[in-house]
């Protein structure tokens, strides 16, 4: 059997799954790409903040540089994060796409029981089937997105971290 005949025999509920899988990969790719830029700018990007925090410093004298720094720096990074809870979203709702999937299909098949009888087994396996189909590709597509999120959110982390680090040994 084919892909696109598993997709097809699990109705429209597949289609949202399939449509859900490349808008969270798309997201994906497009954040990874992103900040494997960013993490090459560390050193620039930490300048620029000192640079910006100096000039906020002469403002705000009540602040400490540190304060200063790591609002800056958190307000960089939260900038970098948008966009990931698209990729969560997709992790989170798939399983639920899944199941409903599965609760469809057996509400096929036991309608189809209920005019047909059991005699013949063949007439209620298409439901059944249904139920079966959703529920793994609503796991397919799950499972690389909750490590997809994980791994950038890693990144991310990391990146913060970094950057606090210059920032810091930048300003003393």
């Amino acid at each position: 059997m084919r892909l696109v005949d598993y997709i097809n025999q699990g109705g429209a509920i597949m289609y949202v799954l399939l449509f859900l899988n490349i808008v969270g990969l798309a997201t994906m790719l497009y954040k990874f790409v992103i900040l494997l830029r960013e993490q090459k700018r560390t050193n620039s990007i930490a300048e620029k903040l000192k640079e910006k925090i100096l000039e906020e410093e002469k403002n705000y004298a009540s602040e400490t540089l540190i304060e200063l720094a790591k609002q800056e720096v958190s307000s960089f990074m939260s900038e970098l994060e948008k966009g990931l809870s698209t990729v969560k979203i997709v992790a989170s709702i798939s399983p639920l796409l899944g199941l409903l999937g599965t609760v469809i299909g057996v509400l096929v098949a036991f309608r189809v029981m209920s005019t047909t009888g059991i005699n013949n087994p063949a007439s209620f396996a298409q439901g059944i089937s249904m139920a079966l189909i959703t529920t793994v590709g609503g796991l397919i597509v799950a499972i690389p997105h909750y490590i997809g999120h994980s791994y950038l959110l890693r990144i991310i982390d990391h990146m913060e971290i970094t950057i606090e680090k210059k920032l810091i040994s930048k300003l003393f």
